[in-house]
C-alpha cells in the first residue's frame, strides 16, 4: 500500500474529525491501524486527546500508594514502599571487591564485566549482608507472590516506627 496524496488528505480530514486509527484504517481501505498511526506520527498530525477514562495501571499505582494496614499484617510491596519513604539511607560508598569488609553491604552495582562495576558499601543491617535497602531486594519468600501478606516478626523493627509515624 502507498500513501498518494489523496489517501494522506483523506487521513488529515479524519483524523482531525476524531476517528480512531482502526476506524481510519478500515474507511481508507487495505491498510492497518499501525500504517495510520505511523503515517500520522510523520505527518506530525495533533495528539490524541487524552482518554477521560483513567487507565488500570494508573488505577492500580494510585491504589498502591495508599498502602493500608490490617490486622497488624504488612505485604512485601507494602514494606518496601515503607523502607522507601525512610528516605534516611546513607549515600552508597562504591567498593571494589577487595575493599569488601563484614562492615559494607555487598549489594553488586552493574555487571561484574562492566568497567563501572561496584559493590554498594552503606553499613548492612544486622544478621544480613546487604544494607536495609538491599534486603527486601535479596530475601524474599519462597514462591511468594508480589501481594503475598507477612507476619508482624517478618517486618524490620525500623520499618514499624515509619509505619506507625506515617
Amino acid at each position: 500500500m502507498t500513501w498518494t496524496p489523496e489517501r494522506e488528505n483523506k487521513l488529515r480530514e479524519l483524523w482531525k474529525k476524531g476517528h480512531t486509527a482502526s476506524q481510519i484504517a478500515v474507511l481508507i481501505g487495505s491498510t492497518t491501524r499501525n500504517a495510520v498511526i505511523g503515517k500520522a506520527h510523520r505527518l506530525n498530525l495533533e495528539a490524541r486527546i487524552v482518554s477521560k477514562k483513567i487507565p488500570v495501571a494508573t488505577k492500580m499505582k494510585k491504589e498502591s500508594n495508599n498502602v493500608e494496614i490490617r490486622g497488624g499484617k504488612l505485604s512485601r510491596k507494602a514494606r518496601f514502599k515503607s523502607l522507601l519513604l525512610d528516605k534516611s539511607f546513607e549515600p552508597e560508598s562504591p567498593k571494589k571487591l577487595e575493599e569488601l569488609t563484614d562492615e559494607t553491604c555487598r549489594w553488586p552495582i552493574g555487571h561484574s564485566f562492566e568497567k563501572n562495576f561496584y559493590f554498594c558499601g552503606r553499613k548492612p543491617m544486622e544478621k544480613f549482608p546487604y544494607c536495609k535497602l538491599h534486603v527486601l531486594y535479596a530475601f524474599q519468600p519462597k514462591h511468594a507472590k508480589e501481594d503475598d501478606i507477612i507476619s508482624e516478626e517478618d517486618v524490620p523493627q525500623f520499618i514499624k516506627k515509619k509505619i506507625k509515624s506515617a
